[in-house]
Order: C-alpha cells, then sequence, then structure tokens
C-alpha cells in the first residue's frame, strides 16, 4: 500500500455529522485537511433526503465549487432553482453567487465540494440577513488557527470612532 502524508482515501478518514433541526444535515468528510491541503479545500458530503448541508449563502473571498458524484438534488442559486444530479459539476465565484443545495429526492446526495480557503472571508446569509466573519483560517479551515470567527446580524453597525472616546 502506498504511505505519503499527501495522499488519503477516504475510507482512511472519519466522517463528521452535522444536524441542525429537520431542515438542515450532512456527513463530511475534509479529503484536504486529511491530504495535508491548505489553499485547497476539499471535503466528501453526503446529504440525506429533505436536508441541505448549509444555509444559503455567498462568500466574499472564497470561490466555491461543486461536482455530484451521486444521486440528485436542487440547486438554489440566486432566484433560480435547478435540477442537479450525478455528473454535474457547479461553481460559485466570489461575491453575489448565493446558493444552496437541496436534497430533494428520495436518495442519498453525495457530492464533492472544493473550496479556495482564502482568508479573511465574509459569508453572506441573505434569508437570515447574518453575516459571518472568518480572520486567520478560511471556513472549513483548521479552527486552531483561526483568530476571529463570528456570526452578526447583519443590521447591526456602529460608527467608526464608536468606543474610541
Amino acid at each position: 500500500m502506498r504511505k505519503h502524508p499527501n495522499i488519503t482515501h477516504e475510507e482512511e478518514v472519519e466522517w463528521v455529522e452535522q444536524s441542525r433541526g429537520e431542515k438542515f444535515g450532512f456527513r463530511r468528510k475534509s479529503l484536504s485537511g486529511a491530504s495535508g491541503g491548505e489553499n485547497l479545500g476539499c471535503s466528501l458530503y453526503e446529504v440525506q433526503p429533505g436536508r441541505r448541508a448549509w444555509p444559503y449563502h455567498y462568500h466574499s473571498a472564497n470561490e466555491e465549487a461543486i461536482y455530484v458524484l451521486e444521486g440528485k438534488g436542487t440547486l438554489r442559486i440566486a432566484e433560480d432553482k435547478v435540477e442537479i444530479a450525478k455528473g454535474d459539476y457547479i461553481t460559485f465565484p466570489t461575491g453575489r453567487a448565493a446558493h444552496q443545495i437541496m436534497n430533494t429526492s428520495d436518495k442519498t446526495l453525495r457530492y464533492l465540494c472544493f473550496s479556495t480557503m482564502i482568508e479573511p472571508d465574509v459569508i453572506v446569509y441573505p434569508d437570515s440577513k447574518k453575516i459571518g466573519i472568518f480572520v486567520g483560517a478560511a471556513p472549513g479551515g483548521p479552527k486552531e488557527k483561526g483568530t476571529l470567527h463570528k456570526y452578526l446580524r447583519d443590521d447591526i453597525q456602529v460608527d467608526y470612532w464608536d468606543g474610541e472616546e
């Protein structure tokens, strides 16, 4: 068997599960993290029927891409809802490419998610009107490297000089 710190097999990586209510839930394997990747993220996701991995969002710094390995679902992107299936490759450029993948089928949706892992990054969540701020580590990166990781309502604002008197 080949052994090298930059090579990993998906079976060598543990699943991490996350769930929030009935709407959100997934299993994830950080393939890039397991193989020493730093500037290009790649995770394997499995999303069960009726669930979504993440809220509707877009990144200010990180470009993302999805490659569907198995199953079907619906991509919500801007004002559109588009059916996706095995073999589809989807890009999400930085800026206003708000997106969300929903498993609208009756079988597991399995896909690879790639990300440029740039920090700092600000993530905007149009539905819930909040922002996420990541400094020191990109979203999905090693948490121990992060120096700031916050979620805030986007309507909270103070003057630049507030608290500086």
